[in-house]
């Protein structure tokens, strides 16, 4: 009621978006077709006096992640709301990406940051099928239509064209990187090599902005009465009553794969 009462000052509020899991591109984490009503929500709902982001996600999709971090960017921007990071176990490659939408970032002692770098991983079935007997038949209408085909030999000249694309991204990467943090980064040799950062040191880079935890920072920026309202994507339906069970458990052995590079 005290918000439609003009003289009565409203408690400020912190509108926290949860970035949990890897970012992907199939709708079983985190990505933007799932994200963009969140987001839009946590900046236009009431008038929050900070939009805080929770980071626990160890990458991935780096198309998905430039998208849900300049959404969040956008809208900070349109709206005039500062926007805060605070990593949990791990914001490293792509989560790092989600990290620096905001104008500042918060890590715990032990959280890992950096993983500047992209990568693309798989494997080769070629020996395989053939001890099996299997012939493997590709009939293309061009000539980079068999690009990367894992069940044929690798050819240096695929692996040159895989090579550029991953340095086209990771420039991008790096651009970013350096458009959100500028003089804050460190000249570290390794800043930008795929190297991750525990704690301090991922301050002392520059990656981060000191130790600090979302409500204790929140109320010493806004006050011991801030409040806090949590959005998050909803579960569809069919998901909520097992009916993928097979789907997430596939997306949950991925995700575990990808934090398990960080140990974790």
């Amino acid at each position: 009621m005290k918000k439609y009462i003009p003289f009565i000052k409203s408690k400020p509020f912190v509108a926290v978006i949860r970035l949990q899991g890897a970012i992907v591109n199939s709708g079983r984490g985190l990505d933007n077709p799932s994200l963009a009503p969140v987001i839009e929500k946590a900046f236009s709902k009431g008038k929050p006096a900070a939009v805080a982001l929770e980071i626990n996600c160890p990458g991935g999709s780096p198309v998905q992640s430039s998208l849900i971090a300049s959404r969040i960017r956008r809208l900070a921007d349109e709206k005039k709301i500062p926007v805060f990071a605070f990593v949990e176990d791990v914001a490293a490659s792509g989560g790092y990406w989600l990290a620096c939408a905001a104008d500042e970032i918060f890590i715990d002692s032990c959280s890992i940051t950096g993983s500047i770098g992209v990568i693309s991983a798989g494997f080769g079935a070629h020996d395989a099928i053939e001890k099996l007997g299997v012939q493997r038949r590709v009939h293309t209408a061009g000539k980079s239509k068999s690009l990367l085909d894992p069940f044929q030999p690798e050819k240096p000249a695929d692996v040159k064209k895989l090579k550029g694309w991953l340095e086209d991204l990771h420039v991008t990467f790096i651009d970013h990187v350096k458009s959100r943090r500028g003089p804050k980064l460190s000249d570290t040799p390794d800043l930008f090599t795929g190297e991750v950062y525990i704690g301090q040191k991922g301050i002392d880079a520059g990656l981060a902005d000191g130790i600090g935890h979302l409500a204790p920072v929140m109320k010493e920026r806004f006050g011991d009465k801030v409040q806090f309202r949590r959005y998050g994507p909803k579960r569809p339906l069919l998901a909520r009553f097992g009916a993928q069970i097979v789907g997430d458990a596939v997306a949950g052995i991925e995700e575990r794969a990808a934090f398990a590079r960080f140990g974790l």
